[in-house]
């Protein structure tokens, strides 16, 4: 009985095996578009702004209410549910063997204060959707498939951003981050209490078979080269900096100009080195000064003191801070020649990331199987997978977005190129399942 038990489940664990190839090999997308949107537009509901965004910060009620959708849909599709210490939410499908480490894809449902209705959820209900397609199509996987919400990814309330993932990866402790307050003085910890999404799952210590995300791209490279897929190949490394210029305030009338000590002027000098370098580093290099205050603020006042922040961004480690050593000089030059003294702070750094090369060639692949046009691309945007690659082989997609906004009311995507990723995503999750069990044979 023991054999011919373990014959018809050969059996079956071939059928489900040419299951998997048949759609691998297919060139029809699957995906049930008009069922994604419709997810997509329900969780758009839920903190949903007369301009037609979405204001759903972390750990909010509106964020316990996406999340109890979230929890609900996946059920609903027979997964289990569980939640950890951070409240990062994992929706399990099982799979032949669940011995296997799991091939996972998420992003997160938290929003900017003036957010769109795709950054981070299409990942989610991507991932939603891929699961409920599998379902449809009844095709049991080898590898258990695990859809992901990352707590706090924005960190417009509480920094910092990608924090759930972060802590999943030991990034940050949990102990630290639960200590985190936003504004008003509440905890992390609370407002995970105070919405019920405190979990039990242990935060870190999860095998990670593989993991890609689908995210719209929030540029607009797509758009322009008229591509539906992004291959992203890596993110942009990032440093940033706070930079504290101080002079001498004194009366505009009065002060000669070659007796100035204006803080502003050298600041000047500083955000034109900033444009420069990212221009003489291309391709991949940016450059930003986004923030910038002038001391005391009055129209008839040189201003004594200018505090600004410096973003730097470059695929290559050495380019970058090569970025950094030309604007650190023209700040050393420009305080000498008008009498300044600086603070320079570093607040931020993300070193560069190549995704795994297995997981871009299964992205690549997909495409290519569905006869779609792509391109390769790199994120310049910080993402949860960038925290996850560490465990595991990684990877991600990209959409378009309209204009290439983002972080913006009016952000837009188009349906049938949401359901074009979502098919991308459903085949390189399929790839990196059947990958992961033939490794284990």
């Amino acid at each position: 009985d023991a054999q011919e038990s373990r014959g018809l489940g050969d059996v079956y664990k071939r059928q489900t095996m040419n299951a998997a190839v048949e759609v691998l090999q297919s060139s029809h997308q699957h995906i049930n578009r008009d069922r994604l949107w419709q997810s997509l537009m329900a969780l758009a509901k839920l903190g949903a702004t007369v301009k037609g965004g979405v204001c759903r910060l972390a750990l909010t009620d509106l964020d316990r209410q996406a999340r109890d959708l979230f929890v609900k849909w996946c059920e609903e599709a027979g997964c289990t549910v569980t939640v950890d210490g951070i409240g990062n939410i994992f929706a399990r499908r099982p799979g032949r063997n669940p011995q296997l480490p799991p091939v996972m894809t998420g992003s997160h449902i938290d929003t900017q204060p003036t957010g769109g209705k795709f950054d981070g959820c299409f990942g989610v209900l991507a991932g939603l959707e891929v699961l409920r397609t599998l379902n449809d199509l009844k095709l049991e996987t080898e590898a258990p498939l695990e859809v992901v919400v990352w707590t706090n990814e924005e960190g417009s309330r509480f920094p910092p951003c990608m924090m759930g993932s972060g802590v999943f990866a030991e990034k940050f402790t949990l102990q630290d981050t639960l200590a985190k307050t936003d504004v008003d003085g509440i905890s992390v910890g609370e407002a995970l209490n105070a919405i019920g999404y405190a979990g039990t799952r242990p935060v870190s210590g999860h095998p990670v078979g593989a993991y890609f995300e689908a995210h719209i791209e929030q540029g607009p490279i797509l758009e322009d080269e008229r591509k539906t897929i992004g291959i992203v190949l890596g993110a942009l490394g990032q440093k940033w900096f706070d930079l504290k210029l101080r002079g001498v305030e004194a009366h505009a009338g009065p002060t000669p100009m070659h007796l100035r000590k204006d803080a502003l002027v050298g600041a000047a000098a500083v955000v034109a080195a900033v444009n420069r370098a990212a221009l003489g580093h291309q391709p991949h290099a940016c450059g930003t000064v986004g923030c910038l205050q002038a001391y005391p603020g009055s129209r008839n006042v040189i201003p004594g003191e200018v505090r600004m922040t410096l973003d730097f961004r470059h695929l290559e480690p050495a380019r970058l801070d090569s970025m950094i050593a030309e604007v650190r000089q023209v700040i050393d030059n420009t305080c000498e020649e008008h009498g300044l003294s600086f603070e320079l702070t570093p607040t931020a750094d993300f070193p560069p990331l190549y995704f795994d090369p297995v997981c871009v060639d299964a992205v690549r692949g997909a495409a290519q199987g569905l006869g779609l046009s792509h391109m390769d691309i790199v994120s310049g945007a910080g993402h949860d997978a960038i925290f996850v690659a560490e465990l595991g082989p990684a990877g991600m997609i990209f959409v378009p977005c309209e204009g290439g906004i983002s972080h913006n009311e009016i952000e837009n995507a188009d349906p049938d190129d949401l359901a074009a990723g979502c098919a991308v995503l459903l085949r390189a999750m399929l790839a990196a399942s059947q990958a992961i069990a033939q490794r284990q044979a």
